[in-house]
């Protein structure tokens, strides 16, 4: 048989993936691909890290840094993500062997997105006990378990909390299944649908506990102290601080921006949808430090950060100022969204990649993942009370086990790491005429920008946020 050959003007990586590879359904519109994007970036460090940050190093200083570094890192490693799952159409590791293919490089690429899947799996498994607390916290919020309580008093209760396992396994029961359960649903019917509902009903949370924190609380005070920029409170561990905050704060290496990037329909401009996903991240991260700042001084607590600011601090704040049950409850049932949100994005790349690699139907792989999150989830509950064992990281003790070693093998390898070589990935091997078609940046001078971030710049800073964690732990 005679074999025609037919030329394209169109580069290589624009051909259509293999079909086991390629996703089957679209965002129904980049409004949907935002939300879920946003919501997945919305994660609990914008309300007990960001807040601490902002407030110790400076405020307006140490904001106009962490802009810095958002935009030389967070913006053009976040379009990369976006940019590599349009072309790829899989799972992050799909997607990477896929282009790897296209391109003649070496297939072992994908294990970057593997990493990707591995660190999101892992997130999920420790968030889902983390929601649960706000769920419980929730509920005693409205009761008015708080009211009256010292701070002693409320700090025991979190530890009574933390050391029983039964009421920890109930509550992180509670939040796998109303996650997996959505998950079944599929992109349409269950993604798209939950994040349509609650990452506008988290807005408006936030919007509604802003406005109470402007008539309750000390709202001046709180905008003085987090954008009043102070240099002299900078210093080294602030830069590097800010330098982190920006690679974490966008979700970048999990794997989720690739799997939603596989979903955005062709003609999605993804350079609109990454600035818009980073202003409502970055606005939100702001808000939430206001109310936390002028809820905090309105109860005469101090700053904290971490836990120590959520399960105790500001429970003990809500109690001192008025209609503080209400707004108390309010709060935790915006943070109970805020995880489930990111839950939803954590699990989505795990999904697809089971479906490729073993064939799984949604439903077998929603049963398997989330019976794998569920008991990673109990060990990380037992790592609490029962099977708690102390270790050291750069000198500081860890005391929790299991728990304590997932955070660090997700934040302090996997994700910086996989986030270096997706930059190096996206930079050097794929084709800069498939990667300017794809991110639709048509003028030349903001291609180069574009492409030297990420085949340059990005690796470099990110080298030095990965040896230079020591300095935050010292």
């Amino acid at each position: 048989m005679k074999r025609t050959v037919t030329t394209s003007t169109q580069p290589d990586l624009f051909q259509t993936p293999p079909a086991r590879q390629t996703v089957g359904i679209y965002w129904s519109s980049t409004r949907a691909l935002l939300l879920a994007a946003a919501g997945a970036a919305i994660g609990f460090n914008n309300f007990w890290q960001f807040p601490a940050l902002l407030g110790e190093h400076g405020g307006g200083a140490f904001l106009m840094v962490y802009l810095g570094f958002l935009a030389l890192i967070g913006l053009p490693l976040l379009s990369a993500e976006l940019m590599l799952g349009r072309l790829g159409r899989a799972s992050p590791a799909g997607s990477l062997r896929h282009l790897a293919g296209l391109t003649r490089s070496d297939p072992h690429w994908a294990v970057v997105g593997g990493m990707g899947i591995l660190a999101g799996f892992f997130i999920f498994a420790y968030l889902s006990v983390i929601a649960g607390w706000t769920v419980a916290y929730m509920l005693r919020a409205l009761v008015g378990a708080f009211s009256g309580l010292t701070a002693d008093g409320i700090g025991s209760q979190f530890a009574q909390l933390v050391k029983d396992p039964e009421k920890q396994l109930f509550w992180h029961t509670l939040f796998v299944a109303a996650t997996m359960l959505v998950a079944a649903r599929g992109l349409r019917a269950g993604l798209e649908s939950a994040v349509r509902l609650a990452v506008p009903l988290l807005l408006v949370l936030l919007l509604a506990l802003l406005i109470y924190a402007a008539i309750a609380g000390q709202f001046g005070r709180a905008l003085a102290q987090l954008f009043v920029p102070d240099f002299t409170r900078l210093g080294a561990t602030g830069v590097l601080n800010a330098m982190t905050h920006a690679l974490f704060t966008l979700g970048l290496g999990t794997g989720v921006m690739m799997m939603y990037g596989a979903y955005a329909p062709p003609q999605t401009p993804l350079p609109r949808v990454t600035l818009r996903i980073a202003a409502l991240d970055t606005l939100t991260a702001l808000v939430a430090a206001v109310i936390i700042f002028a809820v905090l001084y309105a109860g005469g607590v101090e700053p904290v950060a971490g836990t120590a600011l959520v399960f105790q601090a500001l429970p003990l704040a809500f109690d001192h100022i008025p209609f503080g049950g209400l707004a108390g409850t309010v709060f935790f049932l915006l943070l109970t969204l805020v995880a489930w949100v990111s839950a939803l994005a954590f699990v989505e790349p795990a999904l697809v990649w089971l479906g490729e690699r073993f064939q799984m139907t949604r439903s077998r792989a929603v049963l398997v993942c989330g019976f794998g999150a569920w008991a990673l989830g109990v060990v990380v509950i037992l790592s609490f009370n029962a099977w708690a064992f102390s270790f050291k990281f750069f000198s500081v003790v860890k005391k929790f086990g299991m728990f304590d070693a997932l955070q660090i093998l997700t934040a302090h390898l996997l994700l910086p790491v996989g986030a270096i070589l997706l930059s190096l990935f996206a930079g050097w091997v794929v084709r800069p005429a498939a990667s300017r078609e794809a991110l639709g940046l048509r003028t030349p001078c903001t291609y180069d920008v574009w492409l030297w971030a990420v085949r340059v710049v990005i690796p470099a800073l990110l080298v030095i946020v990965t040896v230079s964690l020591s300095d935050l732990f010292a």
